[in-house]
């Protein structure tokens, strides 16, 4: 029996990664290992605000580690985080290692209602018509949270008020420019693809999900295996049982 795969999953905007802390537990329950990666675009740092590209450049590393040691990875995105997770996956997937007869491989690439675009689209342009609350952007090109309590129901709607500006007071800045940045590697062409769709999302609206997923059964000429839930942006807050299934059936599902 083969080993199951290396779960790593990859945040929204504005999210660092302890905001999925509550995830690790019950994934690991089962026999899983979780590996949340810390976006660059989140946090603010010192110098140029970083690009989509960075962000890749370190789910990259990430991925590349656990497939050099002979591992199969599914790779999990949510929200702004299609995006770079998408452009990440360049000779990671197990098609093309296999290819040049490497172990190991991504055998999965999932979006947890997700930013799915075509090459030369940004998260920007993904977005248009969508409700993200009052953001502002600091003199270094960091966007930030005008109004917490504003934002939170848009983000958190399945949870009570009181929580959902709690939830929303751990987000931290996020680059700007990042939003602006254009996909140039269309990762899901090469990897079956898994989507969570969250019939209830205000922030990536229900139409902006359908065009993710029929832009990449266009592109790839594959069906994405989707999976519909009643849930506002963040499942995995508001609907941990439902996204932990989901998590593990990603899992026994692999490649096949």
């Amino acid at each position: 029996m083969s080993s199951k795969p290396a779960i790593v999953f990859v945040p929204g905007s504005f999210a660092p990664a302890p905001l999925y802390d509550n995830l690790h537990k019950p994934v690991e329950s089962h026999g899983l290992s979780l590996t949340v990666v810390d976006l660059v675009t989140v946090g603010k740092k010192p110098g140029p605000p970083p690009t989509i590209y960075d962000d890749a450049s370190h789910i990259a590393s990430v991925v590349s580690k656990l497939v050099d040691e002979g591992k199969d990875v599914v790779l999990i995105c949510h929200s702004y985080g299609g995006i770079p997770t998408t452009q990440s996956t360049k000779g990671l997937t197990k098609k093309e290692r296999e290819a040049e007869g490497k172990k190991g491989g991504i055998v999965r690439l999932a979006y947890m209602t997700a930013l799915a675009v075509d090459v030369g689209m940004s998260a920007q342009g993904a977005l248009e018509g969508a409700a993200t609350g009052p953001l502002g952007v600091d003199e270094d090109g960091w966007m930030y949270q005008v109004n917490p309590e504003e934002t939170a129901p848009l983000v958190f709607g399945h949870l009570p008020l009181d929580d959902q500006v709690i939830w929303v007071k751990k987000f931290a800045q996020h680059s700007a420019v990042s939003f602006a940045n254009e996909l140039t590697h269309p990762g899901y062409n090469d990897v079956p693809v898994s989507y969570l769709f969250c019939e209830d999302d205000k922030c990536v609206l229900p139409s902006h999900q359908q065009a993710g997923i029929d832009r990449i059964e266009k592109s790839s000429g594959q069906k994405v295996d989707v999976t519909r839930l009643n849930s506002d942006h963040c499942p995995s807050v508001s609907h941990l049982d439902e996204t932990v299934s989901w998590i593990v059936g990603l899992a026994e599902k692999g490649g096949q």
